[in-house]
């Protein structure tokens, strides 16, 4: 199958190949003979008649810091009529921004298709669609009101706080049980993010791991497992965490496919999923899943070819 892409990302220039899941994308599409370009969310255009436009750049991408890319002349695409699929991969934030492009996205509905699906992209927020799963996850409050926090860690004890369109473990923040700093770190949670926050118990578990495990079109294709560096409890590898190997307990089997049904109907190829301690589902990552690199190096699969694999066959369907 010969196919045009084009990957809705932030600036290639910036990406760190060794483990960008974007980048591996776009190697394994390009060895399988797919035409590969590149455009920013900011040149997305729709015209007069109805037609989207961006500003596309072909490029060819290679393993080698430093050197990983050469592109060419930018060219104006329609991408409904010139584009087979677009991967819609820049990272979040899940702002106005974002979310308008979900609804531009959706006008080539029937022409092209957009992995993940933009719409229900949009309607599935990490830290909010998880919520449809509560039976898997640690008791979680979503609040903007200091007194309601302190009533939740009247029952549970030292929380964390994380901002609900956060992303890549940034701005999370550990509150002990006698909730020092508690009302000083909301005033500044409430100035910065105009949208409630969510709260959870801190859980000890953390300092074991926190489980990534990719779903594609629904299925668990890997996992690993993610332990914070010295002096964090975040173990997002964005946040120094380190990545081992694991398997997957029968909690966690029960937790994917439990949503592995409700994520291929929704059209969310490509998911990646956290859980704590063996059992605590903490997000579902729809947005920009990542993953994908170590997972294959450790488990000696192929996570971005399963994931074309997966995107051929719904172009066949």
């Amino acid at each position: 199958m010969t196919l045009k892409i084009a990957v809705q990302m932030d600036p290639i220039e910036n990406i760190n190949i060794k483990g960008d899941s974007s980048f591996a994308l776009m190697l394994a599409a390009q060895e399988r003979g797919y035409e590969v370009l590149e455009y920013h969310v900011e040149s997305l255009t729709l015209d007069a008649d109805d037609r989207l436009y961006a500003q596309c750049f072909p490029v060819k991408v290679r393993r080698v810091v430093g050197d990983h890319f050469e592109k060419g002349a930018g060219v104006r695409l329609d991408l409904g009529r010139d584009i087979d699929v677009v991967l819609m991969r820049q990272d979040p934030p899940f702002d106005m921004g974002y979310i308008t492009a979900t609804h531009l996205l959706e006008r080539i509905k029937g022409e092209t298709l957009v992995v993940n699906d933009p719409a229900s992209v949009r309607n599935a927020p990490e830290k909010v669609m998880v919520l449809d799963y509560r039976r898997f996850m640690p008791p979680t409050l979503v609040t903007r009101n200091v007194d309601e926090v302190r009533r939740f860690m009247a029952e549970h004890g030292a929380v964390v706080v994380k901002p609900i369109h956060g992303n890549g473990g940034k701005a999370i923040f550990r509150v002990p049980e006698s909730g020092d700093n508690l009302t000083a770190l909301f005033e500044v949670f409430n100035q910065t993010w105009p949208e409630p926050h969510m709260v959870q118990p801190f859980l000890p578990e953390v300092a074991e791991g926190d489980k990534r495990i990719v779903l594609i079109d629904g299925e668990i294709a890997g996992a690993i497992n993610r332990i914070p560096g010295e002096g964090e409890f975040r173990s997002n590898l964005a946040m120094g965490g380190s990545a081992q190997k694991t398997e997957l307990t029968e909690r966690e089997i029960e937790i994917c496919e439990a949503m592995g049904p409700d994520l291929k109907r929704l059209g969310l190829t490509f998911v990646g999923i956290d859980v704590i301690g063996g059992k605590w589902l903490t997000e579902i990552n729809v947005t920009s899943p990542t993953g994908i690199v170590a997972i294959s190096e450790f488990d000696g699969t192929d996570l971005p070819g399963m994931i074309w694999d997966a995107i051929e066959a719904r172009l066949g369907d």
